[in-house]
């Protein structure tokens, strides 16, 4: 054979040779291969599948072909004559609202959705008992409008077909229950059972009043002749830019769900690349082991004449074909897991969501699995084209053979650099992908120079007395020591896995104790000023020793910053909400609580000049403002321009009574508005907060009553949700680091084996190898459990503190597991590994010296 030529063909066939003697010292190899791409073609398979659920279903999801929303004022005039003349036009309102039972022993927030008789224009209501809807909403002969109750709120109050529940000043027969409504999906989620009524319910109702908060709807049913329904929007949106809608068209009936579900599948979807990377280092030490097993096999290779190159070659196909079969297996499992997840979240999201399979889901989870294959593979490889002939009559180990050739470094570069490619272009949201892809990079550099501390401080140590004890620290810094790759292989997964915990423990512990100790017991929406002053006695009565806050608050849009209009101001995406459609807004004379001036002054008592408004220092920054900038906003129809004479640094997460502009008094001087309360119970029991609710309910029956504690467990319980899903990739990870810990104590078995041997040769006994094996895990796993909680616990303080704003606290639980965990995993897989190295004879590793 010519030195550097390559007979692939004879390569294959020695390949497969190889093989024949099975996958043994494969089967980390195959798992973390599988592992990491049936992660990536699953989350990828459900994501297409739930998008494309959505597009096929995208008519009856919003039940219309195209719909416009506007919050807490309805269309009129021009901007209704438009929509009118689109097609055929469903109207609906929808609002919180209490509903109570007549003899007042029950009462439950409720989301109140009032439509017209042409609902749904696409897709139908279900109910039980079934019926037509118009015949469900309809007034009977007694005066009572037809009601469709959520199952839930049936439960609640102990509603039946039949019964009477009050919704204001109206009374509502219950027609049955609301089993589906076709549109639910792209409303989003609802913090309150629906209920459905006619329009005209909703009217006798006496609920829609100056300043209440409404959400009107408009769905068009388009003609057969009209234009594509993204054109109608485009049209719309050109022609009446300030109308302060928002408008969707059905090939994007639920955008919400659709970019939550697209996030969540990208966030997974590097969750689990980053458990392919970590099996990466799994992969390198699987082949460096298997490698090491196949040396005399290799040196038998080069006595025959087989170049280097073409050794490389015969064993770089067998581990591509070993690779093919763990992404084969992976794609497998990725293609059934959706299969068995499908039917669940189909029920849960009441969409029908196509059961199949995903082939570009699935080749990019191959090519993910392939590249890392090649990427980890290539360097042990590299070391394997070093074994030199004599190693046939003579063990040598690959330690021995020195660096890499740069044409391997190269390729592996190349190979990384590829899958970093893939990755970016292959997410929506490419600067995070690049940001986590970097972070890895670091993580793994970091964790290097974690294991080179830990071995340089195992150097410097003062020698213990105990044989055993010291033979653990020799093991920790000699060359070959097993320090990198344990640091390298459980400390990525268990950062991970500590930040998302303290993360998820934080949550919750700032929605189950904290906020509730801050936050105001009781919100009340919607109370008019004749209501004022017989609310304040009600509530006085009631709770003498609560804190009652009432403000004024009306309903503005911001229509021009600077002259510039809102729809035409650059605004990053973090501000957009401020200029997206209506907001409250106040006027006071004193600076609220829960705010501190930021810049500039607050205005006098008696101020009479030109119209102020204070701004929100964190909207106001991130929208570019400045003191004397001025802002129109467009209030009960008509448009005030304010100066902005000052800015407020706002407690948010305090849950008290906060806008993002307050208006100097003068601005809105005679302008009717509602009134906006919170009360503060010290004696805020279950039983007391039930009093004060019912009272409420039933003296101011249009007032909305939100408990804030009901409220904040509704929260916990999504962010609950959200957390498990969390923790199962996190799990995910760990588990791969595990694999991938078990791999490199593999890797290092023959050299266990081999100094096992010595030491029992010069006196050793059992028992004191197995403590100094002890020891050196116990050792490593402490030092990586604490590197693991100090990086997790900066990444969630980062994480609580400058993204989500909320304060950060170590928990003990959390930090105790952690160290533990690393001990235990570390300690039971190293024993388990080198248990077996024990009890070998010594003849046949002394027969190789």
């Amino acid at each position: 054979m010519q030195a550097n030529r390559i007979n692939l063909s004879l390569a294959m066939k020695f390949a497969l040779r190889e093989m024949r003697g099975g996958l043994s010292g494969f089967y980390i190899f195959l798992a973390c291969i599988a592992l990491g791409v049936a992660a990536i073609a699953a989350v990828n398979s459900v994501s297409d599948a739930v998008n494309a659920g959505i597009a096929e279903r995208g008519r009856e999801i919003l039940a219309a072909d195209i719909r416009f929303e506007r919050d807490n004022e309805a269309l009129a005039g021009d901007e209704l004559a438009y929509v009118e003349d689109l097609g055929t036009m469903s109207q609906s309102v929808t609002m919180r609202s209490m509903t109570r039972l007549p003899d007042g022993s029950d009462q439950s927030l409720a989301e109140v959705k009032a439509v017209d008789g042409l609902y749904p224009l696409y897709g139908s209501v279900i109910s039980d008992p079934a019926m037509p809807l118009e015949d469900a909403l309809s007034e009977s002969g007694d005066g009572r409008f037809g009601v469709l109750v959520a199952p839930l709120l049936a439960d609640r109050l102990g509603l039946a077909a039949g019964d009477t529940l009050l919704l204001g000043n109206a009374e509502l027969r219950v027609s049955g229950t609301l089993e589906q409504e076709p549109d639910s999906l792209s409303e989003g989620f609802a913090f309150a059972p629906r209920i459905l009524i006619s329009r005209d319910a909703l009217e006798a109702s006496g609920l829609v009043q100056l300043g209440s908060l409404a959400e009107y709807a408009y769905r068009v049913r388009l003609p057969a002749s009209s234009p594509d329904p993204n054109a109608v929007k485009t049209a719309a949106e050109e022609a009446l830019p300030d109308a302060g809608w928002s408008v969707r068209v059905s090939d994007r009936a639920a955008p919400s769900l659709s970019e939550n579900v697209d996030r969540l599948s990208e966030f997974l979807t590097l969750v689990g690349l980053a458990t392919l990377i970590t099996g990466g280092v799994g992969i390198a030490n699987a082949v460096s082991a298997y490698l090491e097993s196949r040396r005399r096999a290799i040196a038998a290779f080069k006595c025959l004449g087989a170049p280097a190159n073409m050794v490389v070659a015969i064993y770089f196909l067998q581990i591509m074909l070993v690779a093919m079969i763990g992404i084969a297996a992976g794609l497998v499992f990725g293609t059934v897991i959706p299969l068995i997840a499908l039917p669940l979240l189909s029920s849960l999201l009441e969409i029908a969501i196509p059961a199949g399979v995903f082939p570009l889901a699935l080749l990019i989870a191959a090519l993910f699995g392939l590249l890392t294959a090649i990427a980890f593979a290539i360097l042990p490889l590299a070391a394997a084209r070093n074994v030199p002939a004599t190693a046939l009559l003579r063990e040598h180990g690959f330690d021995e053979g020195g660096r890499p050739a740069w044409p391997f470094v190269a390729a592996a570069a190349i190979t990384l650099a590829a899958l970093a490619a893939l990755a970016i272009f292959t997410a929506d949201e490419r600067f995070v992908a690049s940001v986590f892809l970097a972070s890895v990079a670091g993580a793994f550099l970091v964790l290097r120079l974690v294991a080179i501390a830990i071995k340089w401080l195992a150097r410097r140590a003062p020698h213990p007395r105990a044989p055993s004890l010291r033979l653990a620290i020799g093991n920790i810094h000699r060359p070959g020591a097993l320090t990198g790759s344990v640091v390298l292989s459980l400390g990525l997964g268990l950062t991970l896995l500590v930040a998302l915990a303290l993360i998820d423990g934080n949550l919750n512990r700032e929605l189950s104790r904290t906020l509730p100790e801050r936050a105001p017991d009781f919100f009340f929406v919607d109370i008019q000023g004749n209501e004022v002053d017989g609310f304040r006695d009600l509530i006085a009565e009631e709770a003498p020793e609560g804190e009652l806050s009432l403000v004024p608050m009306l309903r503005g849009r911001i229509m021009a910053l600077n002259d510039t209009r809102a729809s035409e101001w650059e605004a990053p995406p973090e501000a957009r909400w401020v200029l997206r459609g209506d907001r409250g807004i106040t006027y006071d004379a004193d600076l609220p609580e829960n705010s501190t001036l930021a810049e500039g002054e607050w205005w006098p008592e008696d101020y009479s000049g030109e119209p102020l408004v204070s701004f929100a220092a964190e909207e106001g920054q991130e929208l570019g403002l400045k003191l004397g900038d001025t802002v129109t906003v467009s209030v009960l129809g008509r448009e005030i321009t304010a100066r902005i004479a000052s800015f407020r640094s706002v407690e948010w997460e305090s849950l008290s009574i906060n806008f993002v502009m307050v208006f100097s008094p003068n601005t809105f001087a005679g302008a009717p508005h509602a009134w906006l309360a919170t009360l503060t119970n010290p004696d805020g029991s279950t039983e007391k907060n039930a009093e004060i609710l019912g009272a409420v309910t039933r003296t101011f029956p249009t007032v909305t009553t939100i408990e804030v504690r009901a409220a904040l467990e509704i929260a916990g319980e999504l962010v609950g949700q959200l957390a498990t899903a969390i923790r199962a990739a996190a799990a995910i990870a760990l588990i791969a680091s595990v694999m991938v810990l078990a791999g490199a104590l593999a890797a290092g078995n023959r050299r266990r084996g081999h100094d096992a041997v010595i030491m029992k040769t010069l006196g050793a006994t059992r028992p004191a190898l197995i403590r100094a094996f002890v020891y050196e895990y116990l050792i490593l796993g402490a030092m990586t459990g604490l590197f693991a909680l100090v990086a997790g616990s900066a990444a969630a303080w980062y994480a609580l503190t400058q993204i989500m704003m909320l304060p950060f606290a170590l928990l003990p639980s959390v930090a105790l597991a952690t160290v533990c965990g690393a001990i235990l995993v570390t300690v039971a897989i190293g024993l388990f590994g080198t248990w077996h190295l024990l009890g070998q004879k010594p003849a046949l590793y002394l027969r190789e010296l």
